[in-house]
């Protein structure tokens, strides 16, 4: 039987991914949230379905970006909470398919992300406010939780959960190999079991083994024998975490930061808060330095475009990834302790040094004397040398401590200059 070890590897070696959420709140561009942030119903949220028709979706420009950007697999919401499906459902009518749009849009985002070699996932919301059956006055989230109308109705929630298992073997059935499973999410006393969890992930076993599920059925992924349902990898979401994430046991287990380019996963038209290149690349070593991954968030519009804005942060990320890619792809946490100047990574006996503050004088490794073979600026492959500083004797630490000159005042890349330490076996 493969284990959770096993399917991880690949996942753990790729190390940044795109999240694309997608629907038809593109439309009102307000966010993906909209329905429940302003309680709007079914009737009222209607006219979306009726004129969707992303004339410029492109999936093959998106692979492209995403590929250039360094990233390794996607995500895609095949389904959000709104209900509403970009693929073609047998299940319901509430789909791409049945829209101005015409067609089915999972299918075509998976055989283009395939065709550039990228791992494909698929985002499935395992709450849903479409649906008849699922619970709506009272709800912590339903946009008609407060609606008095919907008090006391009669619902059949096995309906829904039968529904919802009955869609997710379509994506596993239709779409050749899913690379990732990524459900959101569970909530309150809706978790775990009343969503037939072990039933589900069990017949996801039985027909894909290798896909990798996150930890939002429920569960917890940190015991020491996790539920059969509490993922393979754990899924903070806009925060990363201080230390890693760890079992009882303190065994690191595997984890994925999903973190959106400006404060919005669904396109919002007026929210232009975009991160800087710079924050994105020191966020993904951040989670890659602590053993972890990052899915970073675009938001396409209503015509199937990935905003310009979000463009040009992954072709500045994409080339500072080419140049530097061997200190993320493969790399996990240092036994080291963190730097005052910026962060380590580290793949075997290669060390890699994030060095995002110049400071004065040279570059000083705690506790790396005489253990560097080779000392290479990654960007552009240059030697440099381990060399103690005149005078260091008198007042810094020469008898575990080395140190590298950096020349000029400023680093190389002020984002952040990688460099490549070799250490001796």
């Amino acid at each position: 039987m493969n284990t959770r070890e096993d399917r991880v590897k690949w996942f753990m070696q790729d190390r940044f991914g795109l999240f694309i959420h997608w629907g038809l709140y593109s439309i009102p561009a307000r966010g993906e949230w909209l329905r429940a942030n302003e309680k709007i119903s079914i009737e009222e949220y209607q006219p979306f379905f009726e004129e969707f028709n992303p004339v410029h979706y492109n999936p093959r420009e998106w692979a492209k970006a995403a590929k250039a950007a360094g990233q390794q697999y996607a995500v895609l919401t095949a389904k959000h909470h709104d209900g509403f499906c970009l693929f073609d459902s047998q299940l319901t009518d509430y789909k791409a398919t049945n829209t101005p749009a015409g067609r089915d849009l999972i299918k075509e985002y998976i055989e283009a992300f395939r065709a550039e070699g990228l791992k494909v996932g698929l985002y499935y919301s395992i709450i849903d406010w479409h649906h008849p059956d699922f619970p709506k006055y009272g709800d912590r989230y339903h946009p008609m939780r407060d609606n008095e109308e919907f008090q006391g109705e009669d619902t059949h929630f096995s309906n829904y959960v039968a529904y919802m298992h009955g869609q997710v073997k379509e994506l596993l059935t239709n779409y050749g190999k899913i690379d990732i499973l990524w459900f959101d999410f569970s909530y309150d006393d809706m978790t775990g079991e009343k969503w037939e969890a072990a039933k589900l992930v069990n017949m996801i076993r039985s027909m894909q083994p290798d896909v990798l599920i996150d930890n939002r059925l429920g569960g917890n992924i940190r015991l020491a024998e996790p539920e059969v349902y509490a993922g393979d990898f754990y899924s903070p979401e806009q925060i990363i975490p201080p230390g890693g994430i760890v079992n009882r046991a303190n065994q690191p287990i595997p984890w994925e930061a999903c973190i959106t380019l400006n404060d919005h996963w669904g396109y919002h038209a007026k929210d232009l808060n975009y991160k800087s290149p710079k924050q994105v690349i020191r966020t993904l070593v951040e989670c890659v330095s602590k053993g972890g991954n990052l899915l970073l968030n675009v938001g396409p519009n209503a015509k199937g475009e990935i905003p310009e804005q979000s463009l040009a942060i992954l072709q500045v990320v994409g080339k500072w990834m080419r140049q530097n890619g061997d200190s993320i792809y493969g790399c996990t946490s240092s036994d080291l302790p963190k730097p005052e100047w910026g962060r380590y990574t580290q793949i075997g006996n290669y060390l890699y040094a994030h060095v995002y503050d110049r400071g004065i004088g040279p570059i000083y490794f705690q506790g790396l004397k005489g253990r560097i073979k080779k000392a290479r600026l990654l960007a552009d492959g240059s030697e440099l040398h381990v060399e103690t500083p005149w005078m260091a004797e008198q007042y810094s630490d020469i008898e575990n401590g080395a140190f590298i000159d950096l020349s000029g005042a400023v680093l190389p890349d002020e984002m952040d200059t990688v460099i490549e330490l070799e250490l001796l076996e």
